[in-house]
């Protein structure tokens, strides 16, 4: 048995106590009707990193013990005695183990499936409040201590390390990562690995494989994150994006027990994902991150049995027969009795000519703690007048030097909440220019100057500056569409009402119902939140489209 080297640093004691919970005799055997009992042996692996498929395991007498094995040796996480169970939120995806479970004193345990847990945190609200808390805390722990099974070799001056680090982050993924210009174990790295500094960013996943500058895709095939999904399976619904509109309207067909699968092109969340703090979302009075409230929504998707394709772009739906059939970025084509179309609105960028080539390097699209660290103490620029750019203006405030928020409008109070902008008012650090827009970035690998103009004066301002952040505006994801269903003037998706005599005919609208609230021209297809016309671009609608939607699915499966 290896020895430790390092003992995971737990929360308070009433948190570590909901991490681990030590369950009742009575709710133990609750469980034991859902799996076997079997024996252990002393020093038995009753499974290692990367096992899959991962078993979830409560002991009845005896000790096991989770550990993280790393080249230094193992952390210990926690031992585990009667009562306990092992588990985080890779057992409701379906992914891979992060630590490894070991006997540490012999004794019995009670194994269940995968399939079997999540029948049990629908159906037993005692267990399912407890078992889903522990999974939640332990992921958390495990991100803060970076115990994962990937390694990041990068740099703070490379703009593809922040791309995988926004990746991993927001697939709340835990990883340890080693910064090329500060570590001293980073050249043992790249030499064990044989690997050079022109290949960072690089990812070493299970101490294995290696990537060298890696694509999302690429990431998350190593790791494993679509490897449990059946493709080829006909869902009832499939769900275009798991933004608020995508996750909600997954957690509500879930529950309801309709057969879900989730096709996210990036991460979950959307952009709702990357809000610093969202202080007008109903039921949260001290407000919540964008990332905090997601990730529940994808946990509570995934608790339900809803299934989640990461990175996997939709580029097409074949709509001739039903099943319907959208065709996925590696080719591959998933049925679907429905359809939900949540891919949303991406932020319209300035007409700047060098503009992708500071992406991540200067120019980003998201406010996060991991994009505050890089400006703290500097100026930026935040574009943009809605709720987004303000949540950020005012976020970056505390930890940067001033931030500079162009607003290309005379003001602020047609397009942000009062909030918001009472904020900005009072904030010494945050300077608003209306009126005005960006136009030149200047810089080597690294944005280093920009300018902006005043569009009444004509005034033009340039300023050393190394941070820009792009907020502003949204222009639908619907390229991937390709005409099968009607749009607006502006891209959007039209739905209900909006649907005229002539959209319908053009379509060729089968049916002798006019199209439900939320279905497109195409019958059985919905669209919802952002990406639909008309929307209202606030998360609580988003949420409130998402599980209307569902409401009309079932009424579509039923014809």
């Amino acid at each position: 048995m290896n020895a430790t080297t390092a003992q995971l640093a737990l929360p308070p004691h009433a948190r570590a106590e909901q991490m681990f919970p030590r369950l009742m005799p009575a709710q133990v055997e609750r469980i034991a009707t859902h799996g076997r009992r079997r024996s252990t042996d002393r020093g038995e692996v009753l499974y290692d990193v990367g096992a899959l498929p991962l078993p979830f395991i409560v002991v009845v007498q005896g000790q096991i013990e989770l550990v993280h094995p790393s080249d230094k040796g193992e952390t210990l996480i926690q031992a585990l005695g009667p009562g306990q169970f092992t588990g985080e939120l890779n057992l409701l995806s379906g992914r891979r183990a992060l630590a490894r479970a070991r006997v540490r004193e012999p004794g019995e345990v009670i194994e269940i499936s995968r399939e079997q847990l999540l029948l049990l945190v629908q159906t037993d609200f005692e267990l399912s409040e407890i078992l889903m808390r522990a999974f939640i805390l332990r992921r958390v722990a495990l991100l803060d201590q970076g115990l994962g099974d990937v390694v990041l070799i990068g740099s703070h001056f490379c703009s593809g390390t922040l791309g995988v680090k926004q990746f991993l982050a927001r697939n709340a993924h835990p990883y340890s990562y080693i910064d090329l210009e500060n570590d001293a174990e980073a050249q043992h790295f790249l030499d064990r690995f044989k690997v050079g500094v022109n290949d960072i960013p690089i990812l070493i996943c299970r101490g294995e494989l290696v990537l060298r500058n890696p694509s999302n895709k690429q990431i998350a095939d190593c790791l494993g994150f679509n490897e449990s999904i059946d493709q080829a399976q006909v869902r009832d619904v499939l769900v275009v994006g798991a933004g608020p509109s995508g996750l909600a309207a997954a957690v509500f067909a879930a529950s309801e027990g309709l057969d879900v699968l989730v096709m996210e092109s990036n991460v979950p969340g959307g952009q709702a994902g990357a809000s610093s703090k969202i202080e007008n979302f109903f039921g949260f009075p001290t407000g919540i991150t964008g990332q905090a409230l997601t990730g529940r929504a994808y946990a509570q998707a995934q608790k339900f049995g809803a299934q989640v394709m990461i990175a996997s772009c939709a580029n097409k739906i074949a709509s001739s027969r039903k099943p319907y059939s959208v065709e996925s970025s590696g080719g591959q084509s998933v049925q679907a009795r429905t359809i939900v179309i949540a891919s949303g609105a991406e932020y319209r960028k300035p007409p700047i000519s060098n503009l992708t080539q500071f992406e991540g390097s200067g120019v980003y699209y998201a406010a996060t703690f991991m994009e505050s660290q890089l400006c703290r103490g500097e100026e930026v620029i935040v574009i943009g007048g809605g709720n987004s750019a303000g949540q950020a203006a005012v976020f970056l405030a505390q930890t940067a030097k001033r931030v500079h928020l162009l607003v290309r409008g005379d003001g602020l109070a047609d397009t942000m909440s009062r909030y918001l902008i009472m904020r900005i008012e009072q904030n010494p650090a945050i300077e608003l220019h209306v009126n005005t827009e960006l136009c030149a970035l200047e810089g080597n690998s690294h944005v280093e100057r920009a300018q902006w103009k005043n569009k009444k004066t004509g005034d033009v301002q340039k300023r050393e500056m190394r941070h820009v952040f792009i907020m502003a505006g949204a222009d639908p994801a619907t390229s991937w569409l390709n005409g099968c269903v009607a749009l607006d003037p502006k891209g959007f998706v039209k739905t209900g009402a909006a649907l005229t005599d002539e959209d319908l005919r053009d379509a060729g609208w089968p049916l002798t119902r006019r199209p439900h609230l939320l279905e497109t021209s195409l019958p059985g297809v919905f669209a919802v939140g952002d990406v639909r016309g008309g929307n209202v671009k606030r998360v609580a609608s988003a949420v409130g489209e998402g599980s209307i939607s569902i409401a009309f699915v079932h009424q579509v499966l039923g014809e």
